[in-house]
C-alpha cells in the first residue's frame, strides 16, 4: 500500500522530454533556415527590383526595398515590351501557352488515367512486354526525338491536307470555301500533340502504381456485381483518384508552362508560349537593358504554375504517399 502511494506520487516515469534547443535540433532548423535562405533570395531580389523604376535600378542596391513603389516595369512587361517588331509583351505568349496547357493537360491525363487502370486491373497478353517499353520509353531524352518529331509533324501536316483537299470539289459545289494548306510543324496544334505525347509514358506509370495500390476486393466486388471496364472505372476508380489526377495536373501543368525547347523549335513567332517570349524580352538587344522589367516578366511567367502548385499542395503530398511512385 506504501508503495502504490509513493509510485502515484512520484509521478509518470520514462524518458526525459527533448530539450527544445538541443544541439541536433539547432542543426536542423539551422540547415533549413540556411537552405530556405538560399531559394528566397533571388526571389526577394526578383520582387523588389521589379518594383523599381530604373534610375533607382542603376544605383546598384539590389537587396535594399524601392524607395518608390511602381507597377509599371509589370505593365511594360505584360503589354509593351518589344522583341524584334513585335512589341506586345507577354500577353500574346500567355494566351498561346493557354491554348498549349489546357487540351494537352486534358487528354494526356485522360488517356493515361485509362491506360494505368487497364494495366493494373485487366491484364492481357503482352500487357508486362507493353508495360516494359512504356517505362523505357518514360526515360528517353527529349533531344533525340526532335528531328524526327519534325519529320512527323511535317509529313502529317501534308497528308491531312491531301485528305482534306479531296473534299474540295464537293463543297466547292456546295457554295462553300475549300480546305486550304494544313500544317502542323509550326502550329499550336502539333505542339498540344508532342506535349500529349511526351507527358503520357510517366503519366500512365504514376496512374498504374496508384490503381494497383487499390484494395484488388473493390475491383472483384464490382466485377461479381456485373459492372464493365467503364462502369469500374468511372464509378469505383474515379471517386478514388483524386490525389493521384491532381500529382499528374501538377507536373503536366508545370512541365508544359516551363518548357522552352519544344515551344520554340515546334512553333513559330506568332504562336510562340510565354517561355519563349519570356526569352526574347530578357535577350532583345534593342534599346536600353531593363533589368525591372525583366524581372517583372520573369515572375509573371512562373505565376500560373506557382499558384497551381499553392492551391493543390496539400492533394499532390496526399498523392505521392498513396502510391504515386509505388512499384
Amino acid at each position: 500500500m506504501v508503495d502504490a502511494t509513493v509510485n502515484a506520487l512520484s509521478g509518470p516515469r520514462g524518458p526525459k522530454p527533448k530539450k527544445a534547443l538541443s544541439s541536433t535540433n539547432i542543426i536542423i532548423y539551422g540547415t533549413l533556415f540556411v537552405v530556405c535562405m538560399y531559394y528566397l533570395l533571388p526571389l526577394y531580389v526578383m520582387i523588389v527590383t521589379s518594383l523599381k523604376g530604373m534610375p533607382e535600378v542603376r544605383l546598384g542596391n539590389i537587396f535594399g526595398p524601392p524607395v518608390e513603389v511602381t507597377f509599371q516595369p509589370w505593365v511594360k512587361a505584360w503589354s509593351e515590351a518589344c522583341t524584334g517588331i513585335n512589341c506586345e509583351g507577354l500577353s500574346r505568349g500567355f494566351w498561346n501557352s493557354v491554348w498549349i496547357l489546357v487540351p494537352s493537360v486534358i487528354i494526356s491525363i485522360a488517356i493515361a488515367s485509362v491506360s494505368g487502370y487497364a494495366l493494373a486491373n485487366w491484364r492481357f497478353k503482352g500487357s508486362e512486354v507493353f508495360f516494359t517499353i512504356l517505362i523505357f520509353g518514360a526515360f528517353i531524352p527529349y533531344q533525340v526525338m526532335i528531328y524526327p518529331i519534325v519529320i512527323l509533324l511535317r509529313e502529317s501536316g501534308e497528308g491531312i491536307t491531301a485528305v482534306l483537299k479531296a473534299f474540295n470539289p464537293m463543297l466547292e459545289a456546295m457554295g462553300f470555301e475549300g480546305f486550304k494548306t494544313f500544317r502542323l510543324m509550326g502550329s499550336l496544334s502539333g505542339l498540344v500533340i508532342v506535349h500529349t505525347i511526351f507527358g503520357m509514358p510517366i503519366l500512365t506509370l504514376l496512374f498504374r502504381n496508384y490503381f494497383t495500390s487499390v484494395p484488388e476486393e473493390l475491383f472483384k466486388a464490382a466485377r461479381v456485381d456485373g459492372a464493365g471496364f467503364w462502369g469500374i472505372y468511372f464509378r469505383i476508380m474515379l471517386p478514388m483518384s483524386l490525389p493521384i489526377f491532381v500529382v499528374a495536373m501538377i507536373l503536366q501543368i508545370t512541365g508544359i508552362w516551363n518548357d522552352f525547347l519544344f515551344g520554340v523549335i515546334y512553333t513559330k513567332p506568332e504562336t510562340y508560349p510565354m517561355t519563349v517570349q519570356l526569352n526574347n524580352i530578357v535577350n532583345s538587344v534593342q534599346g536600353v537593358k531593363e533589368y525591372n522589367v525583366n524581372m517583372a516578366a520573369t515572375l509573371l511567367t512562373g505565376l500560373v504554375p506557382l499558384v497551381i502548385y499553392f492551391a493543390s499542395g496539400k492533394l499532390f503530398v496526399r498523392g505521392i504517399a498513396a502510391g504515386a511512385v509505388k512499384g
